[in-house]
C-alpha cells in the first residue's frame, strides 16, 4: 500500500507549479556555457523534447544572468515557454541580476553569505526583490559545501545539512517570503536519504511545508548514476517526501530525463508511460520471452497507464499478473493464453499470431476504458 505523499504548498515557477497538488516535476540543468545562447537554447529543447519540465543553467556572473534573458526569449520564439531557472553561488548581486530574468532562483546557503557576515541582514535585500519581482528561491544545500561555521558545529553530517537550509527557511518566513522549495543533495545516497528524511521532521515541527526538490548529486554516468539516483530519489518518493525531482548524470541532460520518469512510474508517484510486468524466464518459458517483450514494448508503450504482463509459464504467471490489466502467458508450447483484468479471454493462441491477437485485445477494450 502506498504511503500519501506529503502535502506541500503549492509554488509557481513560471507556468507550472511544484507542490501542493501538481505532479512531481522533472528538471535537468544545462552543461553549456550559458553565454553561449546557440548552444543553451539548442540543449534546452533538447530536454524539453525528452519531457525537462523546467530546466536550470549555471549563472556565475551578472553577465550569466543576462544571459537567461537572451536564452529566454530565442526559446520563445521557438514556441516553448519552460520555466528556466538560475544557479548561483557566492555572489548576491548575481542572484540580484538572475531575478529579473529566471523564473526561479536557486541558491546555496554553504557559500552565499560571507564568512562572519550577518546571514539575516544579507538575505533581507533579496527576499525584498523576490518579493516585487513575485519569483521564488531555491534553497539548495549541499553536503560538499557547507559553510565553516556549520561544519564547526555540526561536522559533515545530514545534520549539518538540514541545520545549513533551515536557518535560510526560518528568516525567509520571518520576513512573510513563502514561495521557496528547499533541497538537501548529497552524493553519499545514504547521507541524501537521511538528511531529507531529517528535513522533513525539522519542517513538520516548525510548521513549514514547503516543497522539496531531491537528488543525487555527482551520482556519476552509466548504470552506477542510474542505480544510485534510483534509490536515493526512489527511497524517498516511496516515503511520500518530493515534489520536483533531478537525476544528476556525467552525461547529455536529456539523457536525464527519462530516468526521472521510469523513477516516478516504479514508485507509482507519476504514471506517464505503459507498465511492463515479465518473468526473467527459466527452463520452463514456453517462448522466446526476451524477444516478444520487447516485440510488445515495441508496438504498445503508447498505452499510458495500462499494465501488461508478460509470462513464460503458467506456474507464476497467473498470480504474478493478478494486478495487470492484461496478459501474455505461455499455455503450452508454441501456444499463448491472454488475460484481461485477470480473467481467460482467449486460450491456445498460436504464438505467431499472438501478439497481433493481444493489440486487438487492448485496441476492444480501450473503448470501454481499463480498470
Amino acid at each position: 500500500m502506498q504511503i500519501p505523499r506529503r502535502k506541500t504548498r503549492e509554488v509557481r515557477v513560471g507556468n507550472i507549479g511544484i507542490g501542493g497538488d501538481n505532479p512531481v516535476r522533472v528538471q535537468t540543468m544545462t552543461n553549456t556555457d550559458t553565454l553561449n545562447i546557440e548552444a543553451s537554447v539548442t540543449q534546452i529543447l533538447e530536454c524539453v523534447k525528452a519531457g525537462a519540465e523546467l530546466v536550470r543553467l549555471t549563472t556565475q556572473t551578472p553577465k550569466h544572468a543576462q544571459a537567461l534573458g537572451e536564452i529566454k526569449k530565442e526559446l520563445e520564439k521557438k514556441g516553448c515557454k519552460i520555466p528556466l531557472v538560475a544557479d548561483v553561488h557566492f555572489l548576491p548581486e548575481v542572484a540580484f541580476e538572475a531575478l529579473k530574468f529566471a523564473d526561479k532562483v536557486r541558491l546555496n546557503p554553504g557559500n552565499f553569505s560571507k564568512p562572519g557576515e550577518d546571514i539575516e541582514k544579507s538575505l533581507i535585500p533579496l527576499i525584498e526583490m523576490a518579493k516585487k519581482a513575485k519569483k521564488p528561491i531555491r534553497i539548495g544545500a549541499n553536503h560538499g559545501s557547507l559553510s565553516d561555521r556549520i561544519l564547526q558545529k555540526y561536522g559533515d553530517t545530514p545534520e549539518g545539512m538540514v541545520e545549513s537550509a533551515m536557518e535560510y527557511l526560518r528568516i525567509f518566513r520571518k520576513h512573510d517570503y513563502n514561495e521557496i522549495v528547499v533541497g538537501v543533495k548529497a552524493s553519499d545516497v545514504l547521507v541524501m536519504i537521511e538528511a531529507n528524511r531529517l528535513l522533513v521532521k525539522k519542517m513538520d515541527e516548525e510548521g513549514m511545508n514547503y516543497p522539496l526538490h531531491l537528488g543525487v548529486t555527482e551520482a556519476g554516468n552509466a548504470d552506477d548514476g542510474r542505480v544510485k539516483s534510483t534509490v536515493g530519489i526512489g527511497t524517498l518518493l516511496m516515503e511520500g517526501i518530493g515534489d520536483t525531482i533531478r537525476v544528476s548524470l556525467t552525461e547529455d541532460p536529456a539523457k536525464e530525463v527519462p530516468v526521472c520518469y521510469s523513477i516516478l512510474q516504479a514508485t507509482g508517484r507519476r504514471i506517464t508511460k505503459t507498465e511492463f510486468v515479465s518473468c526473467p524466464s527459466c527452463g520452463r518459458t514456453l517462448f522466446d520471452i526476451e524477444k516478444t517483450v520487447n516485440k510488445i514494448k515495441l508496438r504498445m508503450s503508447h498505452l499510458k497507464g495500462v499494465k501488461i504482463a508478460i509470462m513464460g509459464c503458467m506456474v507464476n504467471g497467473l498470480g504474478e499478473m493478478g494486478d495487470a490489466d492484461f496478459g501474455y502467458v505461455g499455455g503450452k508450447p508454441g501456444m499463448i493464453n491472454l488475460y484481461r483484468n485477470g480473467e481467460l479471454e482467449k486460450a491456445d493462441v498460436p504464438e505467431a499470431q499472438a501478439v497481433d491477437e493481444l493489440e486487438r485485445l487492448i485496441g476492444g477494450s480501450s473503448k470501454g476504458g481499463f480498470r
